[in-house]
Formats: structure tokens, C-alpha cells, sequence
């Protein structure tokens, strides 16, 4: 894939729209329609894997969903009976009680909600699974209007009688997580009445606008030499090793979303207008505050990852990209020759079985429990790799909810980058499985943590990779290999963060035109890539097909986040500078959203409010850059 490593969550009515921590990705898809016999050929002939949502549901006609989903009405109403009006008059065991009983009714609706995501990210081109997904979220969009005044209500306690409830009571207590991050919302709270009335329309505003996207990706086929293919088996083409292929291939990406770039111009212009309207009514001071405040991280330590990544391009992505080029004998790189294999690397194809065992082994060596959680995803249908039409791109965990468990999505191709994609989302998987110990409202990890595992889990099969190659040359392709997947995280995704901030700020301005946005497109790749690029005028549509800017804007930060944040972390542990590392390690995974970054990073002696911070991570990638121009 380029580009999208796993994709954001797709908003929905209930905590899982809120759950910026569920990274869900690209777009939920269909199940049940599939077995385990309609999974696609591996490399090497193996069958690759499809999920069985059962777990969930039998199917969109489970007479369980309607049962759950007409239990969960009555229960709220009852819920709204009870409570509604009265939380100040509560003590702390009263509050303590009607937060669980909260939670027992988001669970069902979140359970549902996660079905219905992931039948349509199984097949977006069935209308069926659009239908049953529209239909879900509208049904669970009505309930949930009968639980929306409990947050509302609770944020109007004022903080010394909520404290005052705290101190008394060890039951409400254990909630002080979840109350404590619901009110970092507090002063950008509406009135009941306008929140109700954005609840209720969010299915025909931006979750719409979302769906439109997803099925027009999905229904999509691009033109390489002649030939009909998927956008992702194109996308994929960008990494072959014959250039003609990978230039047809761009070429052919280029046309088919630049024949609908008035489209995604729409989708996009209408979801900035939106965000800027409702960011200015809750007083938000700039377009990515809400973000941040989702991710529990303040805008100042946002602001000074992006200037760090931003200052290190000249050492980063400018001097890497100069040396790719001359090793691929090229003056001048294209777009297209951004991922191109260097020379003397054959990326062999891998079969599913020898990528499972890489994985597992690699997380063994660094924690036997991580790979026991992680080897149930394996053995239980857990994961759907397999290629088809119509199934969501790129990669996704979903965590679901903690009385069932997470699943993963891939679209696996045998390349050595899918088996880093299936460690990455397997560390999704294992943290979420970890993390869900803390119970529904408690479990969600925000963005910027939630790439801790994911990214960890990369590290890991790579550096087990490496450290057993004896060959010179083979580990020097495979830490060039590395150095792009950590441009591509860390430069690739500030570069989209800064693209983001560009658009939002100039549709403040007016609506947009196409030409206007890969402008902005182009402006942020010359600065992020460097000299080393001659850029066509037709990869000014790119920004088109990434699904982050339509489903959670600023989302794309939380990645270079993450990988900084891993490599200051995988840096005290290769140094052996904190005794019990991997107990430590897991206690951070298992305390899902009750702890924030500062709490979690002070038993490894880090501290992300720290600029030093971001430099001890971008020091690494530097570190193996000076590591391939001495070998070179």
C-alpha cells in the first residue's frame, strides 16, 4: 500500500464514534457473506484468511441484533427516566451506578455498531451491506439521543462538587479516568438542545458524506496497461520493481481520480465548511484542536513534533531520497519511483504461513505473552487477509468491544511490507486485547498511544529480521527498506498533517478549487521530499484516495507520534536503561485510556513534553540513514 498503513475509525453514534483510540480503519466492510472456502490464494498457494463475525453476529438478520437493539431502546429510555436531571443531587455510589449502567448500554450499541462497520468494510460494493450499515447507524443514532444528557449533565457539574463526589466514594473512583477525559470537553460543550440536534443529524451530515467516499473508492477500477484492477492492487503496483509498471500504474491512478476529482473536491470542500462551522460554535482556537483534545495531548506538544519532523526533512527524507536515486541511476526521481525496490532487492514473495511464523517468533523473543495473545488471532478467525473486490484497502484492527475482541484487516499481497503491516496491526490487536482488562469506556487508548504497540510490534519482527541477516548487502536493503517505511510514517504523515492544516486554513477562505488543493498537495511534497523529486503536474489528484482527510481529520500526526514515541521506548530497551522493561511495557498496554502520556512514559524515564523528545526518536531514522551512506 502507499501511503495508508491502518486507517482511522470511522465515526458512529455511539463511544465507538468517540473512540478516536478504536483505530477501525479504512472503512468497515462486510462479512457473513464469506466463509473461510472463499478466501483468496496466498503467496505460495496457502488460503489466506477471512474473518467470521459470528462472534458478533450471525448476520445482518440476527434475530440478536434486534433483540439487543430493541433491549438497549428500552434500557435507555428507562436509563433517561431514571437519571435525567437528577445526577447533581447523586452521591458518589449513585453517580458510580449510573455510570456502569452507561456502559452496559454503549457496550450494546458499540457491539452492534462494530458489526455493521465491519460487514461493509468486507464489501462495500454490495448495496446491501451500504444499506444495512446506513440503517444501523440511524437506528443506534435514535437510541443513543436517549443516553446523550448523561455526558451533558455530568460536565455541568461544577469541579468541587464533582471532586467532593470523587473523595467520597471508591466506586466512582475507579471511573475518574473517563470522567476526568470527558471533561477536557467541558468548555466546548453546547446546549442540550444543540447537541441533540447534531447527534441526530451526524447520519446525514458527515457520516454520509463518509459513506460517499467509501463507496466511490470501492466501486473504483484504474487502468494499468490495458488491464482493470482494484485501486489498492494499483496502489500496489507503486512498489514494483519494473519502473514501466510502476509509472503505468500511476498513470492510471492519476486518471481514475482525476476523473472524479470534482467529487472528492466536493466531499472535501463540504467536510472542511463543517468542521470549521461546528469548531467555531464550541470555540475550538484552530481546525486541529479537536483532535488533540480527542488525543488527550495538548496542542503545544503536537506543534512541537510537527517543527521537529518539519526542521528534519533537509537530514531525513531530502538525503535519503538523493542517495535513492543515485543508486537507481536516475538524476531526477518521479512520484512513482518513491517506493521503488532498490537495486539487487527481490522482494520474494512470502506465503502467509512463513509471515505468521516471522511475526510470532519476533514478538516471543521480546515478551512469551504478547505472542500468546497474539497467536489467538491465528488460530481463531480472527483476521481476514484475503484479496477480493469491493473489500475496504489498506489495513485495519478494530477493537470492537471487551466482551467479544478485536479483528484485523489486510489485504495481504506476499511482500516483506505486508508482513511489517501484519505486525503492525497485530500489535493493534494484542494492546486492544490488553487494554479491554479496563471495560468499555475505559479501554479506549488515544491516537497517539494507540500506535505504541502497533509500531513497537514493527520494530520488533524488523530488528529480528536484521539481526539475523549475516549478508552485507541483503542488510543493507533491509535497512533502507526500514528507513522508507519510517519516512513514510513519520515524514510522509507530518507532510499530510501540514496538507490538512494548509486546506482547512485556506477553505476559511472560500471553497476550494481542485486545482487550488494540489496546489497545497504539491507545495507540502516538494518541502517533505526534497530535491531528489521531479514532480508530474498529474500526482497533484494523490491526496484524493486517502481516507484519513475525510474520516478523521489531523488523525495522521498520531503515526509519526507514534513512531517517535517507539523509538525513544525501543532505544531505553536495546540500551537495557530500565530493569523489568517488558513488565513495564505491559502495564502501559493494559491501562488502555486511565492513564495519560506523561503517566505512562515516566516509568522509561520519557517525557513527550520534552522537545528533546522528538529528537531522540528522529535521531534514530538519522542514525540508520548515516549507517546506509557509510555502506554505501
Amino acid at each position: 500500500m502507499e501511503d495508508v498503513t491502518s486507517s482511522a475509525p470511522i465515526p458512529t453514534p455511539t463511544r465507538a464514534a468517540a473512540d478516536a483510540a478504536a483505530v477501525a480503519g479504512p472503512r468497515p466492510v462486510s462479512q457473513t457473506a464469506f466463509s473461510p472456502l472463499d478466501a483468496g490464494e496466498a503467496a505460495g498457494g496457502a488460503k489466506l484468511p477471512v474473518w467470521d463475525l459470528s462472534d458478533l453476529y450471525a448476520s445482518p438478520e440476527d434475530p440478536r441484533l434486534a433483540v439487543d437493539l430493541d433491549q438497549a431502546e428500552a434500557d435507555g429510555k428507562a436509563f433517561s427516566a431514571r437519571f435525567a436531571g437528577r445526577l447533581a443531587g447523586l452521591g458518589g455510589d449513585g453517580l458510580a451506578e449510573a455510570i456502569a449502567g452507561y456502559e452496559r448500554i454503549e457496550e450494546v450499541l458499540g457491539r452492534a455498531m462494530s458489526y455493521g462497520q465491519l460487514v461493509f468494510a468486507g464489501d462495500a460494493q454490495d448495496p446491501a451491506n451500504g444499506r444495512f450499515y446506513q440503517t444501523l447507524q440511524e437506528r443506534v443514532t435514535v437510541i443513543s439521543s436517549h443516553l446523550l444528557f448523561f455526558t451533558l449533565e455530568l460536565n455541568r457539574l461544577e469541579d468541587a462538587e464533582l471532586d467532593r463526589k470523587l473523595a467520597g466514594s471508591a466506586a466512582l473512583r475507579r471511573w475518574g479516568p473517563w470522567l476526568r477525559d470527558l471533561r477536557v470537553f467541558r468548555p466546548h460543550q453546547l446546549s442540550d438542545e444543540l447537541e441533540k440536534l447534531l447527534h441526530e443529524k451526524e447520519v446525514t451530515g458527515r457520516s454520509a458524506w463518509n459513506r460517499l467516499f467509501d463507496e466511490t473508492i470501492a466501486g473504483m477500477t484504474v487502468t494499468v496497461s490495458g488491464e482493470e484492477v482494484t485501486v489498492s492492487a494499483a496502489l500496489n503496483r507503486l512498489s514494483d520493481g519494473d519502473r514501466a509498471v510502476r509509472a503505468a500504474a500511476a498513470k492510471g491512478v492519476s486518471e481514475a481520480f482525476g476523473s472524479r476529482i470534482r467529487l472528492f473536491s466536493l466531499i472535501t470542500n463540504t467536510l472542511a465548511k463543517d468542521k470549521e462551522i461546528l469548531d467555531n460554535w464550541r470555540s475550538y482556537p484552530r481546525p486541529g484542536s479537536s483532535r488533540n483534545r480527542a488525543n488527550m495531548v495538548e496542542d503545544e506538544v503536537v506543534d512541537a513534533l510537527v517543527t521537529a519532523v518539519r526542521t528534519s526533512f533537509p537530514r531525513l527524507s531530502h538525503r535519503y531520497y538523493a542517495m535513492k536515486a543515485k543508486w537507481l541511476g536516475l538524476e531526477k526521481l518521479q512520484h512513482w519511483d518513491r517506493n521503488a525496490p532498490l537495486p539487487g532487492e527481490v522482494d520474494r514473495s512470502i506465503a502467509w504461513p512463513e509471515a505468521v511464523k516471522t511475526v510470532l517468533d519476533s514478538y516471543a523473543a521480546f515478551s512469551p505473552e504478547l505472542a500468546s495473545i497474539g497467536g489467538r488471532f491465528f488460530e481463531k478467525p480472527w483476521i481476514d487477509a484475503a484479496l477480493r473486490p469491493g473489500k475496504a484497502s489498506g489495513a485495519f484492527a478494530h477493537p470492537t468491544v471487551p466482551s467479544a475482541h478485536p479483528y484485523l484487516l489486510l489485504n495481504y499481497h506476499g511482500k516483506t511490507r505486508d508482513v511489517m503491516t501484519l505486525a503492525h496491526e497485530l500489535g493493534h490487536g494484542v494492546h486492544q486485547v490488553l487494554a479491554g482488562r479496563q471495560g468499555y469506556l475505559l479501554s479506549g487508548t488515544p491516537l497517539t498511544l494507540a500506535e505504541t504497540a502497533s509500531v513497537f510490534g514493527e520494530m520488533l519482527t524488523f530488528r529480528g529480521l536484521l539481526d539475523a541477516e549475516r549478508d552485507p548487502q541483503r542488510r543493507r536493503l533491509m535497512l533502507a527498506g526500514k528507513v522508507e517505511d519510517m519516512l513514510n510514517t513519520v515524514v510522509r504523515q507530518i507532510a499530510f498533517y501540514r496538507f490538512e492544516t494548509l486546506l482547512h486554513e485556506e477553505r476559511r477562505k472560500g471553497e476550494l478549487s481542485a486545482e487550488q488543493i494540489a496546489g497545497l498537495w504539491m507545495q507540502v511534497q516538494r518541502e517533505s521530499l526534497g530535491p531528489a523529486f521531479d514532480f508530474t503536474e498529474d500526482y497533484g489528484v494523490y491526496w484524493a484516495y486517502i481516507p484519513h482527510f475525510v474520516h478523521s481529520p489531523f488523525y495522521v500526526y498520531a503515526y509519526a507520534f507514534g513512531d517517535c514515541l517507539v523509538n525513544a521506548l525501543y532505544g531505553v530497551y536495546r540500551d537495557k536503561a530500565v530493569p523489568g522493561f517488558e513488565e513495564k511495557y505491559l502495564d502501559l498496554l493494559k491501562a488502555g485510556g486511565t492513564l495519560r502520556h506523561k503517566e505512562l512514559l515516566a516509568p522509561f524515564g520519557l517525557d513527550a513534553s520534552d522537545p528533546q523528545f522528538w529528537q531522540r526518536g528522529l535521531d534514530v531514522i538519522a542514525g540508520f540513514i548515516d549507517e546506509l551512506e557509510t555502506a554505501a
